[in-house]
């Protein structure tokens, strides 16, 4: 049966130890004093072949790109990006698929609400914004929100 132990001020208070504590609070004559540390537990091999390397799958990061009002819609809208990328270097990429000149206009929004600075990482937007594993942008020509 175990025993939840409370701390309070008497210790009248207190409930019975478990055998397992009363091994452990260096009363016992064979404990040599309660100073021992735990055992450490040896981590489970892993072959490097199962391995995945950590530093590929936090370099780069889903995005979904979705058109708003009379922008064209691309016909792959999912891309993996690097953390890296700026909004800014995101819009020129969108304008070069879309087939846009470089004076047009192009708002990227978030959550359909506001628009990033333009030297702001993708990544950190990630970071903020993402979610289910992915970033959604909503990408026009002309101001939609904020």
């Amino acid at each position: 049966m175990t025993y939840f132990r409370f701390t309070s001020a008497s210790p009248e208070s207190r409930l019975p130890k478990t055998k397992m504590e009363e091994a452990n609070d260096g009363s016992s004559p064979t404990n040599g004093g309660g100073d021992t540390a735990p055992e450490s537990v040896p981590a489970p091999a892993v072959s490097p072949a199962t391995e995945e390397p950590l530093n590929e799958t936090k370099r780069k990061i889903d995005v979904l790109l979705k058109a708003v009002g009379d922008t064209a819609i691309m016909k792959n809208r999912k891309w993996t990006i690097e953390r890296t990328r700026t909004v800014q270097g995101l819009m020129d990429f969108i304008k070069k698929y879309l087939k846009m000149e470089a004076s047009e206009q192009m708002f990227i929004y978030i959550n359909q609400s506001f628009a990033p600075s333009p030297d702001q990482e993708v990544g950190v937007l990630y970071e903020c914004f993402g979610s289910d594993g992915k970033l959604v942008l909503h990408y026009c020509k002309s101001q939609a929100w904020g």
